[in-house]
């Protein structure tokens, strides 16, 4: 099995640097001109008329970079909660897990995930699949419209594409926290990439490329996920069930004399990760206003802080009432 696992990844990587290669779309230089130029171009010919909505865009922009870097500090707070709340001889093999997750996460969605996710029209089965190749210029059709693909007005297409890079590793840390200390490393590196290169992006296709699900219900009663928390969270909730059914519990977890409990060595490195990821989930949820648009955003950011809030005061309670005492671990 372990022979069979290593000869996959061997073929995989081959692949995914095949595809490197051979990919012909050109590359933009930084002494050509950009979509920027153009833009400037634009706001100077036309005068106030344009100013405003650039500055808009300019500003958008910049909030939907800096969301991305906030989603990708949410890895390095799952590293730490999930290193924390495990055994200290399985650390390095939580953390090496983390770092494969996010590497192969950007390299695999810039391949053949980006248009995978959103394959516009190039489905082979329409609505349910739609499988192409890599990112290309992106910048190409931005024109001057300051937006990208019609998803907004305040993003361009690299903009968008880092961004929703993030959100696809995202999918497969979650798996990484539910089969900690369950698990080979090999075997891991095998399903969370073609969970993060076909999985996660098939099934996000159905929605928010466009697919059977964005039209489902139809008019007000469509179904509606505005920041993942079917096409990320739910997906990786689902994939990281079906690994643990198949896995089973942790050795050593079910005795003869009954259920041993198998606490964490570092609540201090935990705790550190449960901040971590409550400063990041103000990018990812904030991101998903695809604009910095203030009252939405200022919306955003107050509901997520809340909900965090709540969702630990609940957590904390819970624990006090059935363990008869609080438990860090379950705030």
């Amino acid at each position: 099995m372990k022979r069979l696992l290593t000869q996959l990844s061997g073929f995989l990587l081959i692949a995914l640097l095949t595809a490197a290669v051979f990919d012909t779309t050109p590359a933009i230089g930084q002494d050509e001109a950009g979509p920027v130029d153009e833009y400037l171009e634009l706001v100077e010919s036309s005068g106030a008329e344009y100013a405003p909505a650039f500055d808009f865009f300019t500003v958008s922009m910049l909030w939907t970079v800096i969301a991305a870097a906030l989603v990708f500090i949410m890895h390095l707070g799952f590293a730490t909660l999930e290193a924390g709340l495990t055994q200290s001889k399985n650390t390095v093999n939580i953390l090496f897990k983390n770092v494969w997750i996010i590497s192969i996460g950007l390299i695999t969605y810039a391949l053949l995930g980006f248009n995978t996710h959103y394959p516009v029209d190039s489905w082979q089965i329409p609505g349910w699949l739609g499988i192409n190749g890599p990112i290309g210029d992106l910048n190409a059709d931005g024109g001057a419209t300051w937006g990208y693909g019609g998803l907004s007005l305040a993003m361009t297409g690299y903009g968008d594409f880092i961004f929703q890079a993030m959100f696809a590793a995202t999918a497969a840390t979650i798996v990484s926290g539910a089969v900690a200390e369950r698990i080979k490393l090999t075997s891991f590196m095998v399903y969370s990439t073609i969970l993060v290169a076909f999985g996660y992006t098939i099934a996000g296709s159905w929605h928010w490329g466009g697919g059977w699900l964005s039209s489902l219900g139809g008019g007000d009663a469509a179904f509606y996920d505005f920041a993942g928390s079917t096409v990320v969270h739910g997906f990786g909730g689902a994939a990281a069930l079906a690994a643990v059914l198949i896995l089973g519990p942790r050795k050593g977890k079910y005795t003869s004399s009954g259920i041993k409990p198998i606490v964490g060595h570092s609540m201090p490195l935990a705790t550190v990760g449960v901040f971590l990821l409550f400063f990041g989930w103000f990018g990812f949820n904030g991101g998903s206003v695809l604009s910095a648009n203030p009252g939405p955003l200022g919306l955003v950011f107050t509901t997520t802080a809340l909900a965090a809030a709540a969702g630990g005061i609940s957590s904390i309670l819970t624990s006090m009432i059935v363990l008869k005492k609080p438990d860090l671990s379950m705030a």
